[in-house]
């Protein structure tokens, strides 16, 4: 029985220490200033433009000069009337000022993205904000 406790203990022990150092590894999200925007596609049930556009967005945040931190998100699908699932895909970009964030809008890799992209959207909205000091 003590055998089988201490085996759990340091199960355990390893385990946390694991998480810890993958959090450690992960970026942290800068509050300065949060590029918000959500995409409706022509067509959201194509596989393929689907496809393209993470490889390209993939490409495009990994390139970027500018993005600090970011998520891409697909909506979930909700019963509650105050949430909009009406987007295919959206994104949320850190920048540590709104100067970084107009520099981003200039990139090559934001320009080429957008290029590559542009065909599948109908509507693109951005929210703009900067954090609460």
């Amino acid at each position: 029985m003590k055998t089988r406790i201490i085996m759990l203990l340091l199960v355990g022990v390893m385990g946390s220490n694991a998480f810890a150092q993958k959090n450690n590894d992960m970026k942290t999200f800068d509050p300065a200033f949060a590029h918000t925007v959500y995409f409706w596609f022509k067509n959201p049930d194509d596989v393929e433009g689907r496809t393209r556009f993470e490889t390209s967005l993939k490409k495009f945040l990994r390139d970027s000069k500018f993005a600090k931190t970011n998520f891409v998100g697909i909506p979930p699908k909700s019963i509650r009337d105050v949430v909009d699932d009406s987007f295919t895909y959206s994104l949320i970009v850190t920048f540590d000022s709104a100067e970084s964030q107009e520099g981003y809008q200039e990139e090559e890799a934001h320009l080429l993205f957008i290029e590559e992209c542009k065909d599948l959207w109908e509507r693109v909205v951005v929210y703009d904000s900067y954090g609460l000091k």
